[in-house]
């Protein structure tokens, strides 16, 4: 029996075994896949990871049912329905959902990359006959540098800027994106302090065995000689206007875009991102070799005509689909 895929609310639902994923509202039942607060909610009952787990406990406390598996094990869902996660490379527990029901398989990645990150666990793809995949940025100018180059761009960053005498702040994600800047930091040997939380997050990375360099707390007094790592939001932060001089730069995948630098009011951007570029995107869909995609969020209706015009069936979800006559699927 082929997969029914429904989004409801802006969210996806899967009616034939009454499951959520990622559902932007409290359900009786969600797949959550990773632990950013736009995929969480106060869910009575949840499916995850234990890395989502545990850092969804400390972001969204609170009493839940929580059925939590290991990355490629089993689990009986129904008498018809097994169930199995598989590591999404999005950040550290992020998990992609994989389904078998009547010789039909079924496969949701929520936010993932291809590319191997420090921080979290490299990606695992596997074969589906109906691949939800998220897209945002599924068009061909978003294709990022080597991971590698860009890590070594932002180090080179804050080390001129030290020597100048100033002292460099990076903008990212307290969650996911801060532990992979912080990474590359320890390899370069630069002292760090964290915002508040950023440390938070770092020490649940921790605790679940993540090995990380000695970092402080941000302190205003004795920034002097540190690179800060801070919340985008922070950027207008009364804290922030007290450290002079100082240099600032943003980590985000729109760092592509040449208006990124004026968008971010920073001294420099760097494309570097948690989600998959427009080549992972591709990719992915080759390693899956689904018969038909749903694409969600970002560039959803352009990347599935751009799939369409290779020869696969595909649709953006909840929107309306514009076909085109070459297509061969009209």
């Amino acid at each position: 029996m082929p997969w029914d895929v429904e989004m409801r609310s802006g969210s996806l639902y899967l009616p034939q075994i009454d499951l959520w994923c990622d559902a932007h509202k409290p359900k009786a039942c969600s797949f959550v896949s990773h632990a950013h607060f736009d995929h969480l909610a106060k869910h009575r009952k949840i499916i995850t990871s234990e890395g989502t787990r545990r850092l969804m406990a400390e972001r969204l406390p609170g009493k839940r049912d929580e059925i939590v598996l290991p990355f490629g094990e089993p689990f009986a869902w129904d008498a018809e329905t097994e169930l199995r996660l598989y590591p999404a490379g999005h950040i550290f527990g992020s998990a992609m959902l994989h389904l078998s029901r009547a010789g039909e398989s079924f496969l949701y990645t929520g936010d993932f990359k291809l590319r191997p990150g420090r921080s979290a666990e490299v990606c695992e793809p596997v074969r589906a006959d109906v691949l939800v995949m998220e897209t945002t940025f599924g068009v061909p100018r978003y294709v990022f540098p080597p991971t590698e180059e860009v890590l070594a761009g932002i180090v080179a960053f804050c080390r001129e800027t030290l020597v100048a005498g100033a002292v460099p702040i990076l903008f990212g994600y307290s969650l996911g994106k801060s532990q992979e800047l912080l990474c590359a930091l320890a390899e370069a040997e630069l002292p760090v302090m964290l915002h508040p939380r950023t440390m938070q997050m770092t020490r649940v990375y921790e605790e679940m065995g993540q090995t990380f360099p000695t970092c402080r707390k941000f302190t205003a007094t004795e920034v002097e000689g540190h690179v800060v790592m801070c919340p985008p939001q922070g950027r207008s932060s009364e804290w922030l206007q007290k450290i002079s001089p100082r240099r600032t730069a943003m980590a985000t995948g729109w760092a592509i875009e040449s208006s990124a630098i004026y968008r971010y009011g920073c001294d420099a951007v760097f494309p570097l991102s948690d989600h998959a570029d427009f080549t992972d995107l591709l990719r992915m869909v080759d390693l899956v070799q689904p018969k038909k995609v749903f694409t969600v969020h970002g560039y959803a209706r352009e990347f599935a005509q751009i799939l369409r015009e290779r020869g696969v069936e595909a649709w953006a979800l909840g929107m309306d689909n514009q076909l085109e006559f070459h297509s061969g699927l009209l």
